[in-house]
């Protein structure tokens, strides 16, 4: 972050395509009512994904058991639809050279998304059947808590270099590489 507003600001600035800076780039903030609207409209959305991704799961579960694929592959390919309208309005911002509100989208929805799940679905898994099954072998809770002291290392303070955001890529890396051959 500190990269995007300090030392290379200049890089992330939206530009039109003859080059000249945009300077009307952030837009006046909401209401107490619309920002608490929008907050239970982020509730009930994310109850809406979490219940859909338990009644796709089956389907991908199916297709990952034909494929021969670990069962952790379906928290990978379910993260991945969670995750996909967000990545879709990133694509979208960086085409149009909007790179720091394409890297805002992407981490920001990939942070909200991912740790509102798991408080989302604990409570929805009293009502639905089934039990609830967060999929993580001792290995990945190894790496879960990694890339939680990592994060707090890096993310946290507000000063992530490049070089931190690669160790954050070969968690990740590993994480999805374990999670394929275990």
């Amino acid at each position: 972050m500190a990269i995007q507003t300090v030392g290379h600001r200049d890089y992330f600035l939206p530009i039109t395509r003859q080059g000249e800076v945009i300077t009307a780039d952030h837009a006046d903030a909401p209401s107490a009512r619309t920002a608490l609207t929008s907050l239970g409209l982020r509730g009930l959305t994310l109850i809406g994904v979490v219940g859909l991704a338990k009644g796709v799961s089956p389907t991908i579960e199916y297709g990952v058991d034909v494929a021969g694929l670990p069962h952790a592959v379906v928290g990978v390919i379910i993260a991945l639809l969670v995750l996909l309208p967000e990545t879709i309005a990133a694509l979208r911002a960086a085409r149009h050279d909007r790179v720091r509100t394409s890297l805002n989208l992407v981490l920001g929805s990939a942070m909200a998304g991912i740790g509102l799940t798991i408080p989302a679905v604990a409570p929805a898994s009293i009502w639905l059947s089934g039990p609830l099954v967060l999929g993580l072998d001792s290995t990945h809770m190894v790496l879960l808590a990694l890339t939680v002291v990592v994060s707090s290392l890096t993310v946290v303070p507000g000063r992530a270099t490049p070089l931190q955001g690669g160790v954050h890529r070969v968690l990740f890396a590993a994480c999805l590489e374990l999670a394929i051959n275990p």
